[in-house]
């Protein structure tokens, strides 16, 4: 799964896409070297963090969790990026799962 807990919250990895014709999260994704992480896509253009913070604002939506309980921590500048739940790693992984098993279905 694309969700790691560790004492501070949960890193989960992404693949972003910018510039789509609509925001959307499309699923939980493997990629071609076995690694699993979770695409997005969003209409802003990948210039001054934009793409960024609107991956920020979807995802918060769908979780319902504060914007500011989510950054990214590492690929700023590349689609592959990590990112940072903050909050007990115990309640926002249930989250999670709950949330992947309605919405979330994993694509090959």
């Amino acid at each position: 799964m694309p969700f790691r807990a560790n004492d501070a919250g949960v890193a989960i990895a992404v693949r972003l896409r910018p510039g789509a014709s609509a925001n959307r999260i499309d699923g939980i994704q493997t990629l071609a070297d076995g690694g699993v992480c979770l695409s997005v896509r969003v209409t802003a253009v990948p210039e001054k963090g934009k793409a960024n913070q609107a991956m920020i604002k979807l995802l918060a939506k769908a979780w319902h969790v504060p914007r500011g309980n989510l950054a990214v921590i590492a690929g700023a500048k590349e689609r592959n990026k990590t990112l940072f739940l903050q909050g007990e790693p115990g309640a926002q992984m249930h989250m999670l799962n709950e949330w992947r098993r309605k919405y979330a279905p994993i694509e090959d």
